[in-house]
């Protein structure tokens, strides 16, 4: 049965299954991993997968934050021309930097197993040790909003570029100190780097940990091949999440967090919304049973309705 299973998987392609990426050390590692999965799944041999990098143009903009330019698509728009052109089978990428809503054509078939969710702080020992108005980077509005609600007196500066240049500027003391995500840290064989800061402090990124496999809407065979090495629990974690994200009408500019975990039958969602300067941070929880799909939108509109003016108009209310 088995193997009537692996050639019945095999028989839709005639040539290797080839996986989009972007060609930054992170992404080239999240895409091993996925290329990994899938040859374990299958029983397939090494060469039965292909990886085919791109340079994202996000990755070429490192001057300006990415939401004055064209905020979450500049990472995933090379892989969608390729995908949607034929050139590759799926496409690689960490969920948080995947927009709400896709093109139609386009579907999330499958997530690896999420990883640490946690950020990390690179330079200090924690937030309260940084010295006065020291330098921290950072291209997110959450991370900057949620260290300014923690100490008002930090100088938040953009730093851009992937993981390898931004640790460079804090060792050549261009910065005094930045946040990274744990996930990327650990899947570059980095895991000694920096120390962790409790989420009660820096509630994650929607989607933070998560990798996430699209594949064309109409290529029933492919998404069959992704869904083998999805999980099932990040999923609807991630799809919770997703689901908050796009009730808030959030963008690049909007400082959002939140983070799912599934028990059994049951999904908790920790989600918060914040002033860019830290001034105002609304916070909430709501546990509700799998396929509750209007639940993450309720949380939203809770947290909204008990904004001020001033943090509702950030997303447009």
């Amino acid at each position: 049965m088995a193997v009537d299973m692996k050639n019945e998987l095999r028989a839709g392609l005639d040539r290797p299954l080839r996986i989009g990426t972007r060609q930054s050390p992170l992404a080239m590692a999240q895409a091993e991993m996925t290329a990994n999965a899938i040859l374990h799944a299958h029983g397939w041999h090494p060469d039965q997968v292909e990886l085919v990098p791109m340079i994202a143009t996000g990755d070429k903009i490192l001057d300006r934050p990415l939401a004055e330019v064209g905020g979450k698509s500049l990472w995933t728009k090379e892989l969608d021309r390729a995908l949607h052109d034929g050139e590759i089978d799926c496409a690689v990428h960490s969920m948080k930097d995947v927009e709400t809503i896709r093109p139609p054509e386009f579907v999330i078939a499958g997530m690896l197993e999420r990883a640490d969710t946690h950020d990390r702080l690179v330079g200090a020992a924690s937030i309260e040790a940084l010295p006065q108005a020291a330098v921290v980077g950072t291209a997110s509005p959450r991370r900057k909003a949620q260290l300014l609600c923690q100490r008002a007196d930090l100088n938040i500066q953009l730093i851009r570029g992937n993981v390898q240049t931004r640790l460079k500027k804090i060792a050549d003391g261009e910065y005094d100190a930045t946040l990274l995500a744990a996930a990327g840290l650990d899947r570059l064989e980095m895991q000694e780097t920096g120390v962790e800061i409790s989420r009660d402090i820096l509630l994650p990124a929607p989607a933070q940990g998560a990798i996430g496999v699209e594949t064309r809407f109409e290529d029933q065979h492919v998404r069959r091949l992704v869904h083998a090495i999805s999980s099932t629990a990040t999923f609807r974690a991630v799809t919770a999440e997703r689901l908050y994200l796009k009730q808030l009408t959030a963008d690049c500019h909007s400082p959002v967090a939140a983070w799912a975990t599934v028990e059994g039958t049951t999904v908790q969602l920790r989600a918060e919304i914040l002033m860019p300067d830290g001034s105002e941070r609304i916070s909430g929880l709501q546990e509700f049973e799998i396929g509750e799909v209007t639940a993450p939108g309720n949380l939203a509109d809770k947290l909204l309705g008990q904004a001020s003016a001033e943090l509702r108009a950030i997303f447009g209310r």
